[in-house]
């Protein structure tokens, strides 16, 4: 890459534009780099066996002597989950309010660079100079406490990131968004560029206080006295959960946690105080089935459904802390994620066949969102007054609605840019516009091993979905004869004692293939192996109309 100007200011997405999840974009002016958020997004039904997805870290990493610090919007997995995979190849500090940093340390503990990674605490309104980046951390309203817009005070004027937010007037922690000091920057040096959430970007009006979740909640425990109340919300919603504690205690009920998760942040949002729950009100899951059913209310991880999650295990009967009862109150204190509905169904069904009664965000207000609505993405757009505009966060169709908003609120439509991962942008005396692209594609993490590629996804695909045919055989490549085999094994494709007579034309197939190379003088190894891949093949597909993996073993003897 060429040297940039001086005075010029580049912006560099890698995740989170395109998408849900794998937030992560970089600023670079003076020769430096900033890293904001460093998220991963959670797999779908179409990554058998992956278990995270990260962005791609090449630009970052070629660039590794230039990297001054990663900032962090808040602490939600999608913006700060990757940071330990990140963190292994890269040697900087990471500034965040104290939430996100503890939120964000289990990823970094998991790593194994819980002894050398370099926190930095920020509060609200802090101004640090980090290297030649001038950032301001600004409160705003989310569903994890203590998240930041980002006021980056650049040589071609102030880019302000929201970060996730909403404008919530009464929210649990009276911890507002200041649209005061945006507009004071608006009023001053303006807003050179304006990177906005866009994930409710397509919904009308405004999203409602968090407070409103809380009268719910606290209907709910009023009318079912005397039945055991079971909640399943995000672990990071400490908002959340200190509105059911609340509820809870208000009642006379104990609280259980249920869930590693759930525990571990607990005790770092007391230990931070922000969350107020009082020692007496506590009780360990075990000690549950000892309290009478309306003295206790349990909050539990596995409102996603996710595999192994204390809810889903709860469903399935295989919770070794506690059962479910015929009777009970489950509460799914959530909306299901895009691609997590099946599973969410799933666990519901389970618990109701328990004999549950099952409340849900589709029959209560038991769930709001932490993004803000169009009504809301339009108040903040009048407030900054951006030269330049971009959405960020979100599907392409929540980009694109965001930036036909920005457009109707009045910015120059030759200033908005709709950018996608990858892309790059310049800002210049002259304006804003693309600057090329780099590596943005999907890092696929599977368990221990590290990043798998596409191939081995497609092929985990092509097995799920089609099975996969093993042929071995041996030959004797002196004689040009077939001596052992073929024999023909199969796994998911057809069931070996109800399809003998086809797996039989397979292996006569096959031994006339390998007959016929060998007859034309071929006797090497690989031209044996096509050949059997193509007669094998050929059959499969004529007589079932299927392309299972087909994988030909054969040896010389």
């Amino acid at each position: 890459m060429s040297p940039q100007p001086a005075g010029d200011v580049r912006v560099v997405f890698l995740g989170g534009l395109g998408e849900i999840g794998r937030n992560c974009a970089v600023v670079e002016h003076s020769g430096r780099i900033l890293v904001i958020d460093c998220g991963v997004m959670f797999p779908d039904p179409e990554m058998p066996g992956v278990d995270l997805v990260l962005p791609d870290f090449t630009y970052i990493l070629e660039n590794a002597e230039r990297v001054e610090a990663v900032v962090l919007t808040h602490g939600h997995e999608d913006h700060t989950g990757a940071l330990g995979y990140l963190l292994t190849g890269l040697d900087v500090p990471v500034y965040g309010s104290a939430l996100s940093l503890g939120l964000a340390r289990s990823r970094i503990d998991d790593a194994g660079l819980g002894g050398r990674a370099r926190l930095v605490e920020v509060g609200d309104g802090e101004r640090r100079q980090i290297g030649p980046f001038d950032v301001e951390f600004i409160p705003v309203t989310h569903s994890v406490p203590h998240g930041f817009a980002l006021a980056l005070h650049t040589p071609q004027g102030v880019i302000l990131h929201s970060g996730d937010f909403k404008l919530d007037l009464t929210p649990v922690d009276g911890r507002r968004t200041d649209l005061a000091r945006i507009g004071a920057i608006a009023d001053g040096e303006g807003v050179r560029l304006l990177l906005s959430d866009s994930t409710n970007a397509e919904e009308p009006g405004h999203t409602e206080s968090e407070r409103s979740v809380g009268e719910t909640l606290r209907q709910i425990f009023g009318e079912r006295a005397g039945r055991r109340i079971i909640v399943a919300c995000f672990a990071s919603h400490l908002h959340r959960i200190q509105q059911l504690v609340d509820a809870a205690v208000a009642n006379d009920r104990r609280v259980a946690l249920l869930g590693r998760s759930m525990i571990r942040n607990v005790s770092l949002g007391r230990e931070l105080g922000l969350l107020s729950v009082p020692e007496e009100a506590l009780v360990e899951a075990e000690a549950v089935d000892e309290l009478s059913p309306g003295e206790v209310c349990v909050i539990s991880t596995g409102s996603q459904g996710e595999p192994m999650s204390a809810l889903t295990l709860l469903a399935a009967g295989e919770n070794r802390r506690l059962t479910v009862a015929d009777g009970d109150v489950v509460v799914l204190s959530s909306h299901a994620i895009p691609g997590n509905e099946w599973a969410v169904a799933k666990v519901m069904d389970g618990l109701s066949r328990r004999g549950a009664e099952v409340i849900h965000s589709g029959i209560a207000h038991v769930h709001e969102s932490g993004h803000a609505k169009q009504g809301e993405l339009a108040t903040l757009l009048a407030v900054a007054r951006p030269r330049a505009f971009i959405p960020v966060h979100g599907e392409y169709r929540h980009l694109l609605r965001h930036a036909r908003l920005a457009i109707e609120m009045g910015v120059d439509e030759h200033e908005v840019l709709l950018c996608e991962d990858g892309d790059a942008v310049l800002l210049t005396g002259d304006g804003i516009d693309f600057d090329g692209e780099v590596p943005a594609g999907y890092l696929y993490v599977d368990g221990i091993v590290g990043d798998i590629g596409t191939g081995v996804l497609r092929d985990r695909r092509v097995l799920a979905e089609e099975g996969v045919v093993v042929v071995v055989l041996a030959v004797d490549s002196h004689a040009g004869e077939v001596i052992t085999g073929p024999e023909i094994i199969t796994r998911g494709w057809v069931h070996a004692p109800e399809a003998e007579e086809l797996i039989e034309e397979a292996r006569l197939a096959v031994i006339k293939a390998v007959g016929e190379a060998v007859g034309a003088g071929s006797f090497d190894v690989d031209t044996l192996r096509r050949a059997t891949r193509r007669a094998v093949g050929r059959l499969v597909n004529e007589r079932t109309r299927r392309r299972p993996m087909i994988v030909p073993v054969v040896m010389e003897a």
